[in-house]
């Protein structure tokens, strides 16, 4: 007779035969960078996330380092913004200056960059704006320019975020053209228009000046939608695809991994780390609990790896044997 509970008798035993695991190799650390010097500003809708001037940083990348975090995603606050971003691909621009100073420090790090002008734009869109409009064709040069940019600097992997139709394609190309012919590019495909960004938008200063983004990020109700945007960026050339947010899309990652043979990055947001960091800290839920059951779920649909903000404290837990 068929016991599903005699592989579950033991810690020994469900460990055995778990089917699926978080292990540090496959987590990725988001890392705000700010102009100016000797900052490390905490974000205060993110609890233990901080933004770092280039002086500063080092002290947080040391403990991704020893955790034995392999690679980071950075975000870079300008102190200028103006109507084109052009702090995006400023050759001296704050990401490009923060990504020689980690590859100079710390070589072995994986560098991916964000590519995308809202950080940079004086309105906080992702793209140029003409009588209110986000124009989708025109932007393209300048993701492109970040991108290549970004690699010239040193980044490992580009990632864009912006959401503006074609735009794997047009840095896939860009790159090319450069001779960062084996720079891979991790492609946000399915990112779609959420509230859970909302402290995000806090650490990075990227919050829209009007309006919303909904018309180039995806409407959180379509799910074949989504399927239809993953496989274009990966006929444009997409080596990754990004699934944002992670906890409420699990379905579009399950069926991102059963329709396509391809690296899958979930994205544990920000507004999914400050819910659980807020229930903590009033003692409604057991944090370390409900963050690993989190991640597994977002293992279990089919991610390959996470991008997370609790990356530092799960390694600990690993470290420690804790979970």
């Amino acid at each position: 007779m068929e016991r599903t509970r005699r592989l579950r008798q033991t810690a020994a035993l469900r460990s055995m035969v778990r089917e699926n695991h978080i292990r540090v190799e496959e987590l990725i650390y988001p890392l705000f960078v700010i102009d100016g010097k000797d900052i490390a500003e905490p974000v205060l809708s993110m609890p233990g996330i901080c933004q770092y001037s280039v002086d500063r940083m080092k002290e947080e990348l040391d403990r991704v380092v020893l955790a034995g975090i392999p690679a980071i995603l950075i975000f870079g606050i300008p102190d200028h913004k103006d109507e084109v971003g052009s702090g995006a691909y400023d050759e001296n621009g704050i990401v490009q200056r923060a990504i020689r100073q980690i590859k100079q420090d710390y070589p072995d790090l994986i560098v991916i960059a964000d590519v995308c002008l809202c950080e940079y734009t004086s309105h906080g869109h992702c793209g140029l704006i003409k009588d209110g409009i986000i124009l989708n064709d025109e932007t393209l040069p300048l993701l492109c320019a970040a991108a290549v940019s970004y690699a010239r600097a040193g980044a490992d992997i580009v990632a864009p975020s912006d959401m503006m139709d074609k735009r794997v394609g047009a840095i896939r190309e860009a790159l090319d053209k450069e001779g960062f012919t084996y720079t891979p590019v991790m492609a946000y495909s399915a990112k779609f228009a959420s509230g859970y960004y909302g402290p995000f938008r806090d650490a990075a200063h990227s919050a829209p000046g009007f309006g919303d983004r909904k018309t180039y990020q995806m409407d959180p109700a379509n799910g074949r939608e989504a399927m239809r945007e993953v496989e274009e960026d990966i006929a444009e050339g997409a080596d990754m695809i990004i699934a944002k947010p992670a906890m409420a899309y699990l379905d579009i990652i399950k069926e991102i991994r059963r329709k396509f043979n391809i690296p899958i990055v979930a994205y544990n947001v920000s507004g999914e780390y400050a819910m659980v960091k807020a229930a903590a800290e009033k003692g409604w839920i057991d944090e370390k609990k409900i963050v690993m059951e989190n991640l597994i779920g977002m293992k279990r649909a089919g991610a390959d790896m996470i991008i997370t903000y609790h990356a530092l404290e799960v390694a600990e837990w690993l470290k420690k044997g804790e979970v």
